[in-house]
């Protein structure tokens, strides 16, 4: 939401448009280049812009009772868009795990991580997984 009404300026440009090699809106350019730095891939994973994205998504796939599978599946296709193979669900659903026993046994704080003073480990966990599914090159690439 923030990067939608972004004030561009010349002298200063957005910093997400510039580590996304986005033009500078000097001069119009027809066919954006591609490209795929660890910059962009650190930019994914600590902005807090996109951290609140991750936090809402999996909010949002993980309100309705469901199996982890399920859950699992309905975060890959948001970000994704294209059908779940199973080796994508079980990859998940073992990272997905791994961040769930790591929030409860408290080596990592749900409340802090997610900002907020009703987090739960489960919802810290999906967080977690939304954010690696936003760093899939499959995602930030269009192809």
């Amino acid at each position: 939401r923030r990067s939608l009404y972004t004030f561009s300026k010349r002298t200063a440009p957005f910093a997400t448009y510039t580590v996304f090699d986005a033009p500078t809106g000097e001069n119009c350019t027809v066919k954006r280049d591609r490209s795929n730095t660890p910059l962009q891939a650190l930019t994914l994973l600590n902005d807090i812009m996109y951290l609140e994205m991750a936090r809402h998504a999996a909010q949002q796939v993980s309100q309705e009772p469901a199996s982890v599978d399920e859950i699992a599946n309905r975060l890959y296709r948001r970000f994704v868009t294209r059908p779940v193979e199973a080796e994508d669900v079980a990859a998940l659903t073992e990272f997905y795990q791994q961040q769930l026993d790591r929030f409860t046994k408290g080596e990592l704080d749900a409340n802090a991580f997610l900002g907020t003073n009703k987090g739960t480990p489960e919802w810290a966990a999906w967080t977690m997984v939304a954010r690696v599914l936003m760093n899939l090159d499959e995602v930030i690439v269009k192809p």
